[in-house]
């Protein structure tokens, strides 16, 4: 019962987050319990569970004797994981990935900066590690198998800068790079240049080339805001 419990919220949650993140309900719409519970055909305490995990990101607020009121934009938890795939869903998907590029853009060539001067030697391995799965796995439309070692390789960047700020981002990171995967805003191979400017990256930070890291990261980061321009635009 227990699992089934679970098995009903997520189906609440993946129902009204996205309706809500794509402006089905405008900020300020009302949401009343009673009127989910009939909706979704599930108990209060399923619609309660669901509703304080959209609290939980910002995006509704219950009040009594009003009911759940959709929050304003500006008042979101956009850095939620969920939030952004979500979003990443819906028909704002261009905007939402250039402002998630422009904070790429802005945090990992620092980080990678950071990274050459505090990198331990096992996160420099994993760096090389993951840049080399990228090579054998951007050619024959690989795109799920190169994604789980790009996502790898930007995490480690993030936490081997040494920042914890930025090594919280590596989830929001991962969130865009699973995006344009699943959402098809990636050629059918990855780009040849990105893909060497990764292993360059790699070779940066293990050399302690603070420079040329944060240099070449910026060239990665400006080659993504590239590909929207021609798949997203």
């Amino acid at each position: 019962m227990e699992n089934e419990g679970k098995g009903l919220h997520a189906r609440v949650l993946e129902s009204l987050g996205p309706a809500i993140t794509a402006g089905d309900y405008p900020p300020g719409t009302i949401l009343r319990t009673d009127e989910l519970e009939q909706r979704f055909d599930v108990s209060r305490t399923v619609i309660r569970e669901a509703i304080r995990v959209l609290e939980s990101m910002q995006l509704v607020a219950s009040r009594r004797r009003v009911g759940v009121t959709v929050r304003p934009t500006e008042e979101w938890n956009v850095y939620d994981p969920r939030v952004i795939g979500w979003r990443l869903a819906g028909r704002d998907r261009p905007r939402q990935l250039r402002s998630l590029t422009v904070l790429r853009s802005a945090v990992e060539p620092v980080a990678a900066g950071l990274a050459a001067q505090h990198a331990t030697p096992e996160q420099c391995a994993r760096l090389t590690e993951e840049a080399m799965g990228m090579v054998t796995t951007s050619r024959g439309q690989q795109l799920d198998a190169y994604l789980v070692h790009d996502m790898a390789f930007h995490r480690v960047v993030l936490t081997a800068s040494g920042n914890e700020m930025f090594a919280r981002l590596g989830d929001v990171v991962a969130a865009v790079l699973t995006g344009r995967t699943q959402h098809h805003v990636m050629f059918t191979d990855p780009d040849p240049a990105a893909v060497t400017l990764h292993v360059q990256v790699a070779e940066a930070i293990r050399t302690g080339d603070a420079a040329r890291a944060e240099s070449l990261t910026r060239e990665i980061t400006a080659g993504a805001m590239a590909e929207l321009d021609v798949l997203a635009p």
